[in-house]
């Protein structure tokens, strides 16, 4: 078998665990969905039930279609053709090896957009709209779409045209300067997003209730804490769907709430809820996982620099050569074959800073009960899965299934701190 045929076998292995993965939720919800998890009895009932899982099923036969046609587009694109044929099409327009490099991302990057709009319109205007979810109207979606299109552009230029540079100016060490720089982007638009990129998209504005506030503002200090905002955001313009988030490093926080949540929960859910995300502050869960992306990205950035060097990389795709930006989407390839295996320590690592999370937030709150029926209430109102199956939940979940959150929480009732 020749390398190129290898590199397509591995990649529908893949394609074909990840449809397993998928296969096994959706048989483990068709087979439990009806069934009301304990705790949950009072705020959904058979057909609250019966329409979460209909909304489970639509959306993961429209990731499956999705998911099927990024796969065919990838495969025809790295191994027919087409890449040399792109690849010689830009090198003919500029001369310039940075411009050369803007070029191809930009143009793949404009290709994929336009290619990901059918799913994007029929996710946004029949598959929320049907599950009472969707209230942005076509403008709207027309104006974020050109606004993003833009922006990436924008900063796709930016980074590009950097990282081309050092490459040009230090062959022999432009990984270790490149991570550098992509470090210190990532961190300075950790800083400005806040302000100059989110305002494009929503408003935000001071929290309406400024006894809320004040609330949050104590509890807060109680966590040795301060933020310099609290303000509420217009996502109801867009969708029903609700959450919160701090953004923001260092002494420059800020406190954003859906104004979905603020009509969907009561006080102390509220305080519940932001006293969870101020555990993975107190907890270092923010730059601890900054750290270690960083620490992947630099041996990633060390590695694809030795496989460009080798020089043997355009071989195992049946080429004789390829431009630095098309062996940079090789190892791309690679390394998504790759880190699949790996998808589930990520997984994990995310659930054990939730656990901890929900622990501080019970400690500081002294109240694990509100913080279990704001948990209930997110889950019912977004239509979440309250059934995955244990091994997709192992594999993919982020956060541990809020089922067992909640049996976790109510255990702690009348627990004493940290106990």
């Amino acid at each position: 078998m020749s390398t190129t045929s290898l590199l397509i076998v591995l990649y529908l292995a893949r394609f074909a665990a990840a449809c397993l993965l998928r296969y096994l939720n959706l048989r483990h919800l068709r087979r439990y969905g009806s069934t009301v998890p304990e705790g949950f009895a009072d705020a959904v009932d058979a057909q609250a039930l019966a329409k979460s899982a209909s909304y489970t099923l639509a959306q993961s036969r429209l990731a499956l279609i999705d998911s099927i046609y990024d796969s065919a587009l990838l495969l025809i694109f790295m191994f027919t053709p087409l890449l040399p044929l792109y690849d010689r099409w830009i090198a003919s327009l500029t001369d310039s090896f940075v411009l050369r490099g803007v070029l191809f991302m930009l143009v793949l990057t404009l290709i994929q957009e336009v290619l990901d709009i059918p799913f994007s319109l029929y996710s946004t205007f029949r598959l929320e709209r049907r599950y009472g979810f969707n209230t942005t109207t076509p403008s709207l979606w027309l104006s974020d779409l050109l606004k993003s299109a833009l922006i990436s552009a924008a900063l796709t230029a930016i980074v590009i045209s950097a990282a081309l540079l050092l490459v040009q100016h230090s062959p022999g060490l432009w990984w270790l300067w490149v991570w550098a720089f992509f470090a210190l982007f990532s961190i300075v638009m950790i800083y400005i997003s806040p302000y100059v990129i989110e305002p494009l998209f929503s408003k935000f504005e001071p929290l309406g209730d400024p006894e809320l506030e004040e609330e949050i503002r104590m509890m807060l200090a109680k966590a040795d804490l301060r933020v310099k905002d609290v303000q509420q955001m217009d996502a109801s313009r867009r969708s029903l769907h609700s959450n919160a988030y701090f953004t923001g490093i260092g002494r420059v926080k800020r406190i954003v709430l859906y104004d979905t949540l603020l009509k969907q929960m009561q006080r102390p859910e509220l305080l519940a809820i932001l006293a969870h995300e101020t555990g993975h502050w107190k907890k270092g869960h923010i730059w601890k996982r900054l750290v270690l992306m960083e620490a992947a990205a630099l041996a990633l950035f060390f590695l694809v620099h030795q496989v460009i060097v080798w020089g043997g990389l355009p071989l195992l795709f049946g080429l004789p050569q390829a431009s630095f930006l098309a062996q940079v989407l090789m190892v791309s390839f690679i390394f998504s074959i790759i880190s699949f295996p790996l998808t589930p320590i990520g997984s994990w690592l995310s659930r054990r800073n939730e656990w901890e999370a929900d622990r501080f937030a019970s400690d500081l709150s002294g109240a694990p009960e509100a913080l279990a029926s704001a948990l209930v209430k997110l889950s019912t109102e977004n239509l979440s899965n309250l059934h995955p199956h244990p091994l997709y939940a192992a594999f993919y979940y982020s956060h541990p299934p809020v089922v067992d959150r909640v049996a976790a929480l109510r255990a702690m009732k009348g627990k004493a701190p940290s106990e």
